[in-house]
């Protein structure tokens, strides 16, 4: 079985597996957390290299103030709890996305995270966190515009390299596998740059069921693809 160096998942399907048990939205995503937890793990053992997980998109922001406090608070707990699991296992944690909308006190938390585990290498998580892929792609054009204006740089010299380098996954492998739970077919903003060739798998379980065992089918279906890259 060959395994991807780097995994990204569009976790969807929360509110839907709390709605088919007649529970609020926010069990199903306390229930959410866990799958994170669980495939953290199933990654960890199967020596994946890079996790990009999509937690909060720049759409999300859009919905109601009390649900969106209630998965910040999810978050912040997250960190609290599982400050032995990125530890003890060398797993580093990345947050990417917009950074000036998240309230300060948890940005903090984030940004100590950040700064304790940067030196793991065993895993590298990246938190997509109030982000979305246009944003992310227009706020490179905007750093590389600046340094054409500074003299720094020419416009014809600019390159596809130069923009992957002022993303927030610079230094990082693009993902070789997308996986998006409760079987919906659409990106939803989600690293557009970087899944120009990556493979793309879709479940009908929702995230809150997703384990070990999804995964490694997931990876499984991957092994037997062909990867050209147009070639």
């Amino acid at each position: 079985m060959t395994i991807p160096r780097h995994i990204a998942i569009i976790m969807d399907g929360n509110g839907r597996w709390a709605k088919a048990r007649n529970l609020p939205k926010i069990i199903g995503h306390k229930e959410g957390v866990e799958a994170v937890k669980r495939v953290v793990k199933a990654c960890l053992d199967m020596k994946v290299r890079y996790l990009t997980l999509y937690a909060f998109s720049t759409e999300n922001w859009m919905r109601p103030p009390k649900e969106v406090m209630a998965l910040f608070q999810l978050l912040e707990d997250f960190i609290d709890k599982e400050f032995e699991l990125f530890h003890k296992n060398k797993v580093r944690v990345c947050i990417i996305g917009e950074r000036q909308r998240i309230e300060k006190r948890l940005l903090k938390k984030i940004e100590n995270l950040e700064k304790d585990t940067i030196n793991y290498t065993d895993l590298i998580v990246n938190i997509a966190l109030s982000y979305g892929a246009r944003q992310e792609i227009v706020n490179a054009a905007r750093v590389l515009s600046e340094e054409v204006k500074k003299g720094r740089l020419e416009p014809l010299d600019i390159n596809e390299d130069m923009l992957t380098e002022r993303l927030y996954t610079r230094g990082q492998p693009d993902p070789d596998l997308l996986i998006r739970t409760s079987g919906e077919m659409r990106i939803s903003n989600f690293l557009l740059w970087q899944i120009s060739y990556e493979e793309f798998y879709v479940t009908e379980k929702f995230w809150p069921d997703f384990g070990e065992e999804d995964l490694r089918k997931a990876i499984e279906e991957y092994s037997k693809r062909e990867r050209r890259f147009g070639r």
